[in-house]
């Protein structure tokens, strides 16, 4: 995350997505760990592309609906680190962090379309 401005969403969903192929990358390779790691890996990433996408949209329905994207992703995201950590597969404790991240992303992402669409 940008230390010099921890409210960058640029910057820290990219290292939301940076922190999601790290964990990848560690998993173990049974079957069950790559198919779970490789849905996190996919909805975890996501996030990202879906902000960078909403901050060149060309109207207030386009915002809405790219953030919202971003938001399924997340939703998605937080769903398979639970499962990595329910299965035992990652111990909850290391996960911890990047839940707490996916949250508070979540948070800010449904207040950026609560005031979008008060401004419409």
């Amino acid at each position: 995350m940008n230390e010099n401005n921890p409210h960058d969403l640029r910057a820290r969903t990219k290292a939301f997505s940076l922190r999601i192929i790290r964990l990848y990358a560690s998993l173990p390779k049974t079957t069950e760990a790559q198919v779970i790691g490789k849905q996190t890996l996919r909805s975890g990433t996501s996030v990202g592309a879906h902000y960078h996408e909403a901050r060149r949209a060309r109207s207030t329905p386009e915002f809405v609906s790219k953030i919202e994207g971003g938001l399924q992703e997340l939703e998605e995201t937080i769903y398979w680190l639970d499962l990595l950590a329910d299965s035992g597969i990652v111990p909850a404790a290391r996960l911890a962090d990047l839940q707490k991240e996916a949250e508070e992303l979540t948070a800010i992402l449904v207040s950026s379309v609560k005031t979008a669409k008060l401004r419409k």
